[in-house]
């Protein structure tokens, strides 16, 4: 009996240690089926939607140089390009130090791309739009930012040096509508005349026709000048390059415009890691790669006083430039490569038969120049650029076989031949 009785405990104990584990495991299955999915933190409307962009592999050209190309989408911000981030700072430094307030009018001059953005983000604030842009800019985008809703002016492409390039009639607009606005409150904003804006006068002119009546006064964005830009990518862009790659890259590579892209990238990841390279990619008729190669502005033929009157520009639109802008001043760049207006047309349609990528202009040189310096450094590194903004804004011109072919421009390529690799 005594043994029967020990096997029968043996059996009653072994029972209860199944019933326990199944008990715990059922237990088990059913918290962990209890746990709350996670769920994406909602953002706060247009102005929380900017940055935090992806950064995605180009698999193309990653496989055909041996380097990670990685490109940082910025097309997938709001207004559609990287100068949704430069918009949000400007404004945002602008009615923090009381240089703006709702009801303001912010006024720009744009090839296009600081324009739409500018037009996406100002009615978050309050604030209205007026645009200055160059009549030889693609159509679609005037078009974007008038149905945006805001006030556009297409004016011939001239000098910088001119007071009518397009710069600074939208300087001296931001000084007309706060002259407007004096007159419509029959007062001076803190007593002070309200006719001068970046110590720019206004030229006397009644603008009444260009200014809604409740205009409560305008401010010049100055995206070439005004360091809002910069720290947009140096507390932004930057930042954000660094997380995504856990900080394992070796190169960052970018055209310029404004300059405050390439500046505020290659200063954040410098400062981080100064062994990172950072690179310019600069297209035909802009002087940037011969001050960051030869330290002047000017090729030794210009020197000489043989410069064309109408020097060819760029099909890549807002690109390229002829001066040192402050924010470009604060670059900390390694050095520069050419890139043409052929291999970025070539670029732009390799990448969307390849990678289904629809890429602008300055996206599509900006690869190239990828590819540069992959082919400069060679296999085996991660090399970082910019994907500006989608080629929607570019159908007239940049992607337009038409247009294209009347340059001589048209894409013929069948793979990469086009920048030497087979």
């Amino acid at each position: 009996m005594a043994r029967v009785g020990n096997t029968s405990a043996v059996g009653f104990g072994a029972a209860i240690l199944v019933c326990v584990a199944v008990a715990y495991v059922i237990s088990d299955r059913r918290s962990k089926k209890k746990k709350p999915i996670q769920k994406k933190k909602t953002r706060g409307g247009v102005v929380d939607a900017i940055g935090n962009t992806p950064l995605i592999r180009i698999n193309s050209l990653s496989d055909a140089t041996g380097c990670q190309i990685l490109g940082k989408c910025e097309f997938l911000n709001p207004g559609g390009s990287v100068k949704d981030r430069v918009a949000l700072q400007i404004i945002q430094e602008a009615l923090d130090s009381g240089q703006l307030c709702p009801g303001g009018i912010i006024t720009e001059g744009s090839a296009g791309s600081t324009a739409i953005s500018i037009a996406t983000v100002a009615p978050a604030f309050g604030c209205k739009c007026h645009v200055v842009i160059p009549d030889d800019a693609a159509i679609e985008k005037s078009q974007i930012i008038e149905a945006l809703g805001a006030t556009v002016e297409r004016v011939r492409p001239v000098s910088i040096t001119h007071k009518d390039h397009f710069v600074n009639i939208a300087r001296r607009r931001a000084s007309e509508a706060n002259e407007f606005a004096s007159k419509n409150r029959n007062s001076q904003l803190n007593g002070k005349g309200t006719d001068q804006i970046n110590g720019h006068k206004s030229n006397g002119y009644d603008h009444s026709s260009l200014f809604p009546t409740d205009c409560k006064g305008g401010f010049f964005a100055d995206q070439f000048e005004n360091l809002a830009n910069f720290r947009a990518h140096y507390e932004g862009t930057g930042p954000e390059i660094w997380d995504q790659t856990n900080g394992n890259l070796d190169a960052f590579v970018a055209a310029a415009g404004t300059g405050g892209t390439v500046a505020g990238i290659s200063s954040f990841l410098q400062e981080k890691n100064p062994g990172i390279k950072c690179f310019l990619i600069d297209p035909p008729g802009s002087g940037l790669y011969n001050k960051v190669t030869r330290g002047v502005m000017y090729t030794k033929e210009e020197a000489e006083g043989r410069r064309l009157k109408n020097p060819f520009d760029t099909i890549t639109e807002g690109i390229g430039i002829n001066r040192i802008t402050k924010n470009f001043a604060k670059a900390k760049l390694d050095g520069a490569f050419r890139g043409t207006d052929l291999e970025a047309v070539e670029m732009a349609r390799f990448l969307l038969k390849n990678d289904g990528l629809f890429l602008g202009s300055s996206s599509a040189m900006n690869c190239v120049g990828a590819v540069r310096v992959a082919q400069a450094m060679g296999p085996g590194h991660t090399i970082v650029t910019i994907l500006c903004d989608s080629g929607m804004r570019h159908l007239s011109k940049f992607h337009n076989e038409e247009y294209l072919s009347q340059l001589g421009l048209l894409p013929k390529a069948t793979g990469l031949e086009f920048l030497g690799i087979k």
